[in-house]
């Protein structure tokens, strides 16, 4: 909603302010000054360009029970499922993924996704880099740094885009961190609070104009504050939010119940009653819809969150009686995307990436769950103009480790950013102490040949 004058904001300069206009909810989740501020429009209405679906599986999803399936190993190890034929000869996957099977052709999967830090974060699938040790002002995310590189490519959509629902752990609710990129390329996380906070609520226009020149009055206060980055442009920033409130393209966007009825039930209504696990469990198939009317409208990368993967076993459910929930709404979703993407002509300019932050392991636990194995996981890469319809690499008989072909995480980031048109050779990106950082170590890892 709008609100004059509204409620404190606390920033992250731990500054108390009054909320002369609280334009949009814009001063939600992750869209501070960023996005918006310099917005110039870059190019014309219609435009094709490049941009990226990142699809986060909190907690880390069974590459064993998915995608790498043994049914010769033993039963300790090979659970309840079994493999189906896709449309790929030679491909198999889980019986729970009989769509995706159907769509193998359009599809990479990794089988040796290696190099994970072993940590519940989603700091590395959206970061590029672990937490640790991290360059002054810290890793920017990938939409930061995407931002940062490309800017917007209209006044109305943010460049990066956050769908994660607010959860658990601030470690999972993380829609990434702008890092050294500048708080002006956080991505705009509008979950946080829901995007009814997008539209203007009993407000007409005369009215929005006379509270714009309200805003005058605050320069007095501003330049009795230090100077930062969540201050700096704040002018800008304002006139940028009003562009994007009237003209209501971003609160379109999310809105999926102005898709045609049958697109956005074939996407599925997935579910909001997870056992035990609040909003970090939610099935929410609606995002891959919102995601592909975001880079549609012009966002250059969204990220989204689906589920919780962490299947440990009872009380919650053995790793298997998860799998049967999630899997085939993830295949209903997924394949819903693909096909949307196809059919709009989008397939080579629009990159999807699935994965989570680690793999589970091989042997079933006593609870009849599967517990953390950083050792090797797996991903899915479509779109983005990619060489698809193929396996890239190869466990052992029980799907513990890589025996040939291990991808590392950043393998994966240097073909995204190819894929976007970023040489990861020569960009750089300046941390806080001016010394240039490359997107990501290009010396041991390029985009992956395979694909590319």
């Amino acid at each position: 909603m709008l609100v004059i004058p509204g409620s404190d904001v606390r920033l992250c300069d731990g500054v108390s302010r009054r909320s002369f206009l609280k334009i949009g909810g814009l001063a939600l989740g992750g869209l501070t000054l960023p996005q918006l501020l310099k917005a110039e429009d870059s190019s014309p209405a219609g435009r094709r360009h490049k941009s990226v679906i990142m699809i986060f599986l909190t907690g880390g999803p069974p590459h064993q029970d998915m995608v790498d399936l043994k049914p010769q190993a033993p039963a300790e190890y090979r659970g309840e499922f079994q493999p189906i034929r896709s449309n790929v000869a030679g491909i198999d996957v889980c019986e729970h993924l009989p769509l995706m099977a159907e769509r193998m052709d359009r599809l990479a999967v990794i089988r040796t996704l290696v190099g994970s830090i072993g940590q519940h974060s989603a700091f590395q699938c959206l970061h590029g880099h672990p937490n640790r040790n991290q360059p002054p002002g810290g890793w920017p995310c990938f939409g930061s740094a995407v931002s940062k590189l490309q800017g917007p490519l209209n006044r109305e959509i943010p460049p990066s885009i956050a769908l994660q629902p607010r959860m658990g752990g601030p470690a999972w609710s993380d829609p990434g961190q702008p890092g050294f990129a500048g708080m002006k390329h956080a991505p705009f996380a509008p979950n946080a609070s829901g995007t009814q906070d997008l539209v203007l609520d009993g407000m007409n226009l005369q009215k929005l104009s006379d509270r714009r020149a309200l805003l005058d009055s605050i320069d007095e206060l501003r330049r009795t504050l230090d100077s930062s980055d969540v201050i700096d442009g704040m002018d800008t920033y304002y006139r940028q939010a009003f562009d994007i409130l009237t003209t209501g393209r971003l609160a379109t966007a999310l809105d999926v119940e102005q898709e045609d009825p049958a697109v956005r039930e074939r996407y599925g209504r997935g579910s909001k009653e997870p056992a035990g696990y609040g909003d970090a469990g939610w099935l929410r198939n609606e995002d891959f819809l919102v995601a592909r009317r975001l880079v549609e409208a012009g966002a250059r990368v969204v990220t989204l969150t689906f589920g919780r993967w962490d299947w440990h076993g009872q009380p919650h459910g053995t790793n298997f009686d998860n799998a049967r929930d999630h899997l085939p709404a993830f295949d209903q979703a997924f394949s819903a995307l693909l096909d949307d993407l196809h059919q709009r002509g989008l397939q080579d300019d629009v990159s999807v990436v699935v994965w989570g932050e680690f793999g589970r392991t091989p042997k079933i636990n006593p609870r009849g769950g599967r517990d953390h194995w950083p050792r090797v996981g797996c991903a899915l890469l479509a779109g983005g103009g990619i060489r698809s319809g193929q396996i890239i690499g190869a466990t052992n008989a029980r799907a513990e480790h890589a025996v040939s072909r291990p991808v590392h995480f950043q393998e994966v980031f240097a073909t995204l950013y190819h894929n976007l048109g970023l040489d990861v050779d020569h960009l750089t990106i300046e941390d806080m102490t001016g010394r240039p950082q490359y997107l990501i170590d290009h010396t041991k890892y390029q985009p992956l040949p395979e694909l590319t």
